[in-house]
């Protein structure tokens, strides 16, 4: 089979003979009729590129580079074309009729793709100028996703690209390297376009580090004639050696690329000599035991070197990358790196999906790889969604550089999400409505709970109910319902839909809940929407109703408010700022007496932040208690003179008992599941005392938490678990 390499270009101005002696090498590649599309592309192009010799240069340079990774016709006569939509505005009705909507539609996509420049919105530009940024990243996106072959002729395209710029000036080719570095160089690795990654990484580090690229290139110029005979001479012997095992291998030397050298060097913070794979050689054999001989016969010729040692075979890379790779002390004492594997895996390391895509007429998709790129499939659902420049950049990232996990709908659709997802995120993914009436989940038949992580391969059915809506705990980021900011934003989305009224109604109950369950007055709703910039308190509810923020989030700035009033006024009235103010036993802070002995009341139970106040008993030192405590409201006039101005100290730490309450209905395992919850948070439970009631029960507990965030976590889910009526805080 012929290869075709970069070098068969057309030379500028060439005729319709030039463009058949340029096929002429392809012929082994493509049928007589694909031949003759792709002459017909040439041709065109060279009249549309008419005075512009780089352009059809830099066309014909992409095309042979996709023939070079075996691409199908379609693709190089897009390649070749694509450079129509800015010189002719009736090219997509031209192409699709001289060639079909499908070589018309991926050069659209080039088209739309080439509009990219960075990654990230540009820092202080205006709003029109972020807008343009945006819509920009928008189309790359949905250019990704409509057809992989249109990703696969960007990154060709811009591997020409960054070979024209070896002389450019440094102003030119510093946005286009800084460029390739951080989109397409990634994109080649995660798909595996090995040799377009390689190069694509070496030259944008040559154009961004011209320094530190030739230093490194000078160390591996200055020994390569050493080091190239050194390599025949371990070539040759790993050759016999194998023979004798009765391995029938290829042994060759492996090009050490001078980017990822660098890339080591960096990672590990060591020398050039002290990379071991600047000597390295690649062993290819015909199957897979072969792969595990061939090791054997290596580290019986050589010692190998502890924790060099990867086996990707076994345990393939994110992007299904196999081989062996281990280093050795080779010849004359010398570190020496050897990869092997098969044939097949050579050929999925160099080219990628580029070996396995192939849309040939009469061609067969491969399903299995279906799945491996599925996750670009997950871009296109996101453009319904996306309305702001942040949220778009962090769901590109999550797709495009972080760890995908791939599930089953009940269907067999493969579903690409985020690792970490939920089955509330996967509920959204596939419909919104069927994350709005998502109630519970069941992984390969088995019920889990909401906040659960999906793993690769699991199949998800979503339970539902007829009607209803998302939890506003589901937007709790401490309780770990949802991952992706699609299901983040959908959620949003239906609770800012819902009525004013209704809203400020769920907010005021949310509100009474958290702080009744809390054992707290209600806070102070004029001053606090006032301090979040909020109109009216209604507006402050409604917000809360709507799920833009939590009860919990309001009322803990509600006690921090207090807590610092009351601090200003305690200060305010001592003669000397801060005068006689010691620290107690239980590093409460008693303002005129230092040293003291304290204890926590046990008739109200206070827990930081809330407001304290302390009481000199008779013989067991200063008891403090709540500001609201029943107790001291209902003090007399002659006890008030025993009453200490006290608050929390900066450091007060420990832990405080706190007595809860349970109502749920009775039912087997209640207990159990109450006590798994106290268990996970790692609460310690010190008292417990339960009543059954018919088909009621009632329950108490003291446990020991460290302040009242902690609590409303602890009291937030236990109202989870299935069969709770409500849950509260005791001693108010």
């Amino acid at each position: 089979m012929v290869s075709v390499h970069t070098s068969h270009t057309l030379p500028a101005g060439s005729g319709q003979a030039d463009f058949r002696a340029w096929l002429d090498a392809l012929a082994a590649e493509f049928r007589p009729p694909e031949q003759e599309a792709i002459l017909r592309a040439c041709a065109l192009a060279q009249a549309a590129y008419a005075g512009e010799p780089a352009v059809l240069e830099h066309a014909l340079g992409t095309a042979a580079i996709l023939a070079h990774q075996r691409m199908d016709y379609g693709s190089l006569a897009a390649a070749i074309l694509q450079g129509l939509p800015d010189r002719d505005p009736d090219w997509a009705v031209k192409l699709t009729e001289s060639f079909g909507a499908g070589i018309a539609g991926l050069v659209d996509g080039v088209a739309r793709m080439d509009q990219i420049r960075e990654y990230a919105a540009p820092e202080g530009g205006d709003k029109r100028e972020q807008g343009a940024h945006i819509e920009s990243l928008r189309k790359m996106l949905l250019a990704m996703v409509e057809d992989i072959r249109v990703v696969l002729i960007k990154l060709a395209e811009r591997t020409q690209a960054m070979r024209e710029l070896a002389h450019a000036d440094d102003e030119l080719r510093r946005p286009v390297a800084r460029e390739v570095r951080d989109i397409f160089a990634p994109l080649a690795n995660r798909l595996g376009v090995w040799q377009v990654k390689w190069e694509l990484e070496d030259l944008s580090f040559r154009y961004l580090e011209p320094d530190l690229y030739k230093k490194i290139a000078k160390l591996l110029d200055e020994k390569r004639l050493g080091r190239e005979q050194y390599i025949a001479d371990v070539r040759e012997h790993l050759r016999r050696e194998l023979g004798k095992n009765g391995v029938v291998g290829e042994v060759s030397g492996r090009p050490k690329h001078i980017y990822s050298i660098y890339k080591k060097m960096k990672r590990k913070g060591v020398d050039f000599s002290e990379v071991y794979d600047v000597r390295a050689v690649r062993v290819l054999v015909n199957d897979l035991k072969d792969c595990y001989t061939a090791l054997g016969v290596v580290h019986g010729l050589w010692q190998p070197i502890p924790g060099e040692f990867d086996d990707y075979i076994s345990h393939p890379k994110g992007n299904d990358y196999r081989s062996l790779h281990t280093a050795v002390i080779g010849p004359e004492g010398k570190a020496l790196e050897v990869q092997i594997r098969t044939h097949d895996m050579h050929n999925h390391a160099e080219l990628g999906v580029a070996a396995h895509w192939r849309y040939k007429e009469g061609g067969r998709q491969d399903a299995g790889f279906e799945e491996k790129i599925a996750w670009l499939r997950q871009i296109m659902e996101w453009k319904e969604d996306v309305h702001d420049a942040g949220e778009l950049m962090e769901q590109f990232k999550i797709g495009l550089f972080q760890d995908t996990v791939y599930i089953l709908t009940p269907q067999g659709k493969v579903v690409a999400l985020p690792k970490g997802a939920t089955p509330i995120d996967f509920a959204y993914h596939v419909h919104t409505d069927l994350g709005d009436r998502c109630r519970g989940a069941k992984v390969d038949g088995n019920i889990v709970p909401l906040t659960y992580p999906l793993q690769n391969g699991q199949r998800v059915e979503i339970i539902t109910v007829k009607q209803g809506g998302p939890s506003r705990d589901w937007l709790n980021p401490g309780l770990g319902y949802v991952r992706t900011s699609r299901a983040k934003a959908k959620i949003r989305h239906w609770f800012k839909h819902q009525h004013y009224e209704g809203n400020v109604a769920q907010g005021r109950e949310a509100l009474e809940k958290e702080t009744h369950r809390l054992g707290l007055p209600l806070p102070n709703l004029e001053t606090l929407a006032q301090k979040n910039r909020f109109a009216k308190p209604e507006d402050l509810l409604a917000a809360i109703g709507r799920g833009d923020i939590t009860a919990r989030q309001v009322v803990a700035a509600a006690q921090e408010e207090v807590a610092l009033k009351e601090k200003a006024e305690e200060e305010w009235h001592l003669p000397t700022p801060r005068a006689g103010l010691g620290p107690s036993s239980s590093g409460v802070l008693i303002y005129g007496e230092g040293g003291l002995l304290t204890s926590i009341a046990k008739c109200c139970k206070p827990v930081p932040p809330d407001p304290i106040v302390g009481f000199v008993t008779r013989g067991r030192g200063v008891a403090i208690h709540r500001k609201d405590c029943p107790n001291i409201l209902h003090f007399d006039e002659s006890r008030r003179d025993r009453l200490l101005d006290a608050s929390w100290g900066a450091k007060s730490g420990g832990h405080y008992d706190v007595d809860i309450e349970v109502e749920a209905n009775d039912r087997q395992g209640l207990l159990r599941d109450i006590s798994d919850v106290f268990t996970r948070e790692k609460i310690n439970v010190t008292a417990v005392s339960t009543l059954s009631r018919g088909l009621q029960a009632g329950m108490r507990f003291t446990v020991q938490i460290a302040d009242l965030g902690q609590l409303s976590r602890l009291l937030a889910l236990i109202q989870e678990v299935p069969g709770v009526a409500w849950v509260r805080r005791l001693g108010q």
